[in-house]
């Protein structure tokens, strides 16, 4: 968790959904902007002063990495020539903008039991060797380790056609979405980390109903709980 004498934070607001609306708002919009936007707006109310970085992959996706962008990353920085540059920049960016932020707010659907592949392209484009995590074949005992700052704070918010993917429900060991975005970036450094998800989606009854209402409900408890927990001053 970050520390608690920092005065000015910075989110990292990420959407991946395919749907632009916000459910409850716009026409077949999406649960997980609508709770990404909540969780912001909860934020910043409380902590007007602190600043957002939106990207919306579901929208505009970053570049998947293909051969180029190997070659590259895997090339010494010295030696990388202008097009390699290039190939990187994207990437670059997506990786500033990771370690500028205290808090990392992810809207990630479920799709096929995993995360969306503009997200999934998201976390190709920021864990890289040697930016975000070491290797050496030489060192003892574990040849990686994280480089990421710490003190960051992961919040994954999901939504789900189906029900009972939490821990311990009958489909839990089917959600590859919580898991898929916590153990590569814990692998980078990030280990603090919630999720809350909405269920029921293709059932649309009161269900989905309660779902939606429960998980807006425990964004707001997450969102009380972090500046308790982690004693977050008043900005100055």
């Amino acid at each position: 968790m970050f520390e608690s004498n920092q005065t000015a934070l910075h989110l990292l607001h990420i959407d991946s959904s395919a749907r632009p609306g916000i459910s409850g708002r716009d026409p077949h919009g999406s649960h997980t902007r609508r709770l990404s936007a909540r969780f912001v707006e909860r934020w910043a109310a409380q902590r007007p002063t602190d600043t957002v970085t939106y990207r919306d992959v579901g929208q505009h996706p970053p570049a998947p990495v293909d051969a180029d962008w190997v070659a590259a990353a895997f090339t010494r920085p010295e030696k990388r020539d202008a097009a390699q540059e290039a190939r990187l920049a994207e990437s670059d960016r997506l990786v500033a903008e990771l370690i500028a932020a205290d808090v990392v707010v992810v809207g990630a659907p479920m799709y096929n039991f995993g995360m969306p592949a503009p997200l999934k392209a998201w976390l190709d484009n920021i864990v890289r060797v040697g930016v975000t995590f070491g290797f050496d074949r030489a060192r003892d005992g574990d040849p990686y380790w994280p480089m990421l700052p710490t003190g960051k704070t992961l919040v994954t918010l999901s939504a789900r056609g189906d029900y009972g993917y939490d821990p311990g429900g009958r489909q839990a060991h089917n959600n590859f979405v919580e898991s898929g975005l916590a153990a590569p970036l814990a692998y980078i450094g990030l280990h603090d980390r919630h999720a809350i998800a909405i269920e029921y989606d293709e059932f649309g009854d009161q269900r989905l109903a309660g779902s939606i209402a429960a998980a807006e409900q425990a964004i707001d408890a997450l969102v009380d709980r972090l500046f308790v927990q982690l004693k977050i001053p008043e900005p100055s």
